[in-house]
């Protein structure tokens, strides 16, 4: 097996071999090994390539210098001497005539390299028969661009998208034209030449110097949305990032890993509420349906239906029963498994509505722990949820900032309470409840008194840090410094706003409608203040401010079952 990282890497002359390629597709956990050989900042893909081949997963490879990375990565996979077979391609930057040219040469060198290594002869029927003829069928689909994506997240978009999803990344965009009858009897020098032409005058990467010939790719009438990959450090791909943002009208998702599966659970709520957002109710249709034994606790017209939001640092549940009123909530810290919590949370709530729990007949689930909870009927996006649930709240409101026990989201939504558009943090703690827990903890405050405590502020503290762990350095350092704990609070709620402002802000300015804040931090009078300055616009918060997650589950549950009613007139 022939491993290979780059849509240029010649397939059809290693298949002239019969021999088998793929592409190096490898999500490690953690670079645990090549952190030990590889310089600290090179690229995650980089890295992932050393892992795998340290790994012994792969011992023929072809890798493509079109970028520093991949020279270094070479370098380093030979010096390991892990590879039976190690080769580099040298590939130029344009399809000029010369280039090609001098692709061809390469082509016919990487052929006896080969040869020598393997010993075996080079079929050319085989190669001519292996270019496959592009499908010329036409339908909507969704479009994975950008940076090379591994194997595990494609298949996460592609299980996660009714429609259909085209890789048209810098491997996946692999799509050759067929060489000329006349190859067949043509000479090598004549027949390289031709590959080599086949090869460059493919769908451009952006790495070469003329790679206007992309626009194609997002200015598709049959594309319906893009979902955009990058790898952190890998700024070409974020520069055209930046340049197919202006240029589109079809929702945009973009999403930024290290190569590693660590941040998995995320990625999953990001391409899950787009999907939600793009496809509107019929993604949200895809649950179990009402059982007989449902329908019939419906007819009696007296029923119950719950949302259950399982999250980091809380669970919470929200019973709803006729006329959309709420007839009991729930708030209770998130323990050990999110199952637990969800079922302890559920019989609480139950308790506290005077209720039967076989009275409920449907319910929803929302959160990061949804994926674990058995007794969900059906599971929805935190994101969409706290736009249904907002929209319920306040209808006036067209931004949702939510900032919860692990990341921070910005949600823009319509004048029916469904995602327009929608931005979450990195995997990274600043700015999160969890920051705001930590810093507490340092300062030797509760929660309740640091939300109060930065108000009273007298010096202008900025920290400068927003990483978890430098901001608590930085924190130690002042209180070593006897500055006051009102004003060190105050940076900090000034540096939480900074971040959050930013993130709504790359929503669009001047953003029509009100702004809500959801989520445990609402209750956090210092931050508000901070943000509402930053923003430069009241922010609307109301008791249930922490519930609007299970709340929009169970508006969701609640609408599932007036379809079913509506069915049955």
């Amino acid at each position: 097996m022939i491993h290979y990282v780059c849509k240029y890497t010649p397939v059809e002359l290693f298949r002239g071999f019969k021999e088998t390629c793929a592409v190096l597709e490898e999500m490690p956990e953690n670079f645990e090994q090549s952190d030990q050989i590889a310089h600290a900042n090179l690229c995650g893909f980089g890295k992932s390539v050393i892992q795998a081949v340290l790994e012994g997963k792969v011992e023929e490879l072809v890798l493509v210098n079109c970028c520093d990375s991949m020279r270094r990565v070479y370098d380093i996979v030979k010096h390991t001497g892990k590879c039976r077979f190690l080769a580099m391609l040298d590939l130029p930057h344009d399809d000029r005539e010369c280039e090609k040219l001098r692709f061809a040469g390469s082509l016919r060198r990487l052929k006896e390299e080969y040869e020598a290594y393997s010993g075996k002869i080079f079929d050319r029927a085989a190669f001519l028969n292996s270019f496959e003829k592009p499908g010329s069928e036409k339908e909507p689909y969704i479009g994975v661009l950008g940076v090379r994506v591994s194997g595990v997240l494609e298949h996460m978009i592609r299980e996660n998208m009714r429609m259909k999803v085209e890789n048209l990344t810098c491997t996946g965009g692999r799509k050759l034209a067929e060489l000329p009858e006349e190859m067949e009897k043509a000479g090598e020098e004549a027949l390289f030449l031709a590959y080599a032409d086949v090869l460059l005058t493919q769908m451009p990467c952006f790495r070469m110097n003329r790679s206007a010939g992309r626009n194609a790719l997002y200015l598709d009438p049959d594309l319906k949305g893009i979902i955009y990959h990058t790898i952190k450090f890998c700024d070409y791909y974020g520069f055209e990032y930046a340049s197919v943002k202006k240029h589109i009208k079809v929702p945009l998702l973009k999403i930024e890993t290290d190569f590693t599966s660590q941040s998995a659970g995320q990625l999953l709520t990001r391409i899950q509420a787009f999907s939600e957002t793009i496809e509107g109710s019929e993604s949200m249709d895809a649950g179990s349906g009402i059982s007989e034994e449902a329908k019939k606790k419906m007819e009696s017209g007296v029923y119950y239906v719950a949302g259950i939001d399982s999250g980091s640092t809380s669970t919470d549940v929200v019973i709803l029963y006729q006329d959309v009123k709420i007839k009991a909530t729930m708030i209770i810290p998130t323990g050990g498994g999110a199952m637990m919590s969800a079922e302890k949370s559920l019989e609480l709530a139950v308790e506290k509505a005077g209720i039967q729990k076989d009275a409920i007949v449907r319910i929803v689930t929302t959160g990061y722990g949804r994926a674990y909870i058995d007794s969900g009927d059906d599971s929805i996006t935190e994101i969409t949820c706290h736009a249904k649930g907002a929209h319920y709240l306040n209808p006036n409101v067209r931004t949702v900032i939510d900032i919860g026990g692990q990341d921070i989201k910005a949600i823009s939504i319509d004048e029916h309470g469904a995602v327009k558009n929608f931005l979450m943090n990195d995997k990274c703690a600043a700015g999160t409840g969890r920051f705001l827990e930590m810093m507490a903890r340092t300062l030797g405050l509760s929660l309740q008194e640091m939300s109060t405590k930065g108000l009273e502020w007298k010096e202008n503290i900025v920290i400068s840090s927003m990483c978890t762990v430098f901001a608590e350095s930085e924190v130690v350092s002042l209180v070593a410094q006897n500055k006051d704990v009102a004003d060190i609070v105050h940076g900090l709620n000034v540096s939480v706003a900074s971040k959050v402002g930013a993130l709504a802000a790359r929503l669009g300015k001047n953003q029509p409608g009100e702004y809500m804040m959801t989520g445990g931090v609402a209750q956090n009078q210092g931050i508000i203040k901070a943000l509402e300055e930053k923003l430069g616009a009241k922010l609307y918060i109301c008791k249930e401010a922490q519930l609007c997650g299970a709340l929009g589950a169970a508006l969701f549950a609640y609408e599932k079952c007036k379809g079913e009613e509506k069915a049955r007139e």
